[in-house]
C-alpha cells in the first residue's frame, strides 16, 4: 500500500500500528454480512478475525521489501470502530485505512529509524494488499534478515540519480577505489559502442587498464553483470584492450548468491554499494550566519 499512501510504513512505526482500508461503508466490507464477495476482502476479513493477541505481524513493502515484524496487542478492527490514519476527501469521505491492530515492534536487532526498512533475497514475493498468513520462511529466519545490517535500505522511493551518481565518479573516481584515474582521449560518460549501447562511466586503473562503471540504482541482478559484460566485449572488439567492471549498486549492501555466481571469472566484474544522504538546512540572508 505504500505506492498508493506514500509515508503509510513510516506512519504505521510512529503509532505503532498497522491499518486496514476496507471501510464498513465501502460496498459492503463489514466485519459481519455486507454485499462485497471480493476474495481480497474475504481474505482479509477471515485473517482479521483469526488474528489473536500475541501474534507476529511483517509488513511488506514495495520492491521486495519488508519493515518491522509486530506482536500484537490488541485490534480494532469491528465495523463500528472504524478511524481511519488518512482524512477523507472527495473522493472517500469516510477516510483511509481505519481497521486498526495495534503492535510492539520489534526493534532491539533491527534498524532504529523508519527510515531504513529491509531487502528481501533476490527473487521473494511477500505479496501485497491482502492481510494474509506467512508460510514461505519461519518467523526466525525473518529476524536473521532484519538483524543483519547488510540487508537495511532506504525506505525512500527511486530518485533520478543514476546519472549524478556516474557524474561524480567521472569527477572524483579515486572516491569510488583508489588509483582509478579517467580514460584519456575518450568521453569519460556514456561510452557508445558500435551497436549503440552506451556504458555510464570509463575509466583506467592504476595498471592503465580500461574499468567500465555500470550504476544501477537497486540491488544488482544477473542481467546487470551480463549487461556489464557485454560493454567489456564491446571494447575489446572495438580498441583491442581488455577491460574489467565496476557495478555500483544502491539497495542492499549483501549481494545476492546467484549474482555472485555470474560475476565469477572473466572478464571480472567487482561490487560497490553506495549510500545516498541527503540532509536540509535553513538557508541565510547576505551578512548573516
Amino acid at each position: 500500500m505504500e505506492n498508493e499512501f506514500p509515508g503509510l510504513w513510516q506512519l504505521w512505526f510512529k503509532k505503532q500500528c498497522v491499518a486496514d482500508g476496507h471501510s464498513p461503508d465501502d460496498e459492503g466490507c463489514k466485519m459481519v454480512g455486507g454485499r462485497n464477495r471480493g476474495r481480497d476482502w474475504i481474505t482479509t476479513r477471515n485473517g482479521l478475525k483469526k488474528m489473536k493477541d500475541g501474534d507476529l505481524i511483517v509488513v511488506a513493502l514495495p520492491d521486495c521489501r519488508i519493515g518491522r515484524i509486530g506482536e500484537v496487542l490488541r485490534k480494532q478492527v469491528e465495523d463500528e470502530e472504524w478511524k481511519p490514519l488518512f482524512p477523507g476527501d472527495s473522493d472517500w469521505k469516510h477516510g483511509y485505512m481505519g481497521r486498526r491492530i495495534f503492535v510492539h515492534w520489534e526493534i532491539d536487532e533491527a534498524p532504529d529509524s523508519a527510515e531504513l526498512v529491509v531487502q528481501l533475497p533476490d527473487g521473494m514475493n511477500m505479496g501485497r494488499g491482502t492481510l494474509r498468513e506467512v508460510h514461505t520462511h519461519p518467523v526466525e529466519w525473518f529476524r536473521r534478515l532484519i538483524a543483519d545490517p547488510a540487508n537495511w535500505v532506504s525506505v525512500a522511493g527511486r530518485f533520478g540519480y543514476e546519472r549524478a551518481l556516474s557524474d561524480y565518479i567521472a569527477q572524483f573516481p579515486h572516491k569510488l577505489k583508489p588509483g582509478l584515474e579517467p580514460y584519456p582521449n575518450e568521453k569519460i560518460r556514456e561510452k557508445v559502442f558500435g551497436d549503440g549501447s552506451r556504458s555510464d562511466v570509463l575509466l583506467r586503473d592504476a595498471d592503465e587498464d580500461p574499468v567500465i562503471i555500470e550504476c544501477k540504482q537497486e540491488s544488482p541482478t544477473r542481467e546487470d553483470v551480463r549487461q556489464l559484460r557485454r560493454y567489456i566485449k564491446n571494447l575489446k572488439r572495438e580498441t583491442g584492450e581488455r577491460a574489467s567492471g565496476i557495478l555500483v549498486h544502491g539497495g542492499a549492501r549483501t549481494v545476492d548468491e546467484r549474482v555472485w555466481h555470474e560475476a565469477k571469472g572473466s572478464p571480472r566484474v567487482e561490487f560497490f554499494h553506495y549510500k545516498l544522504d541527503v540532509d536540509f538546512s535553513s538557508s541565510c540572508r547576505p551578512g548573516h550566519s
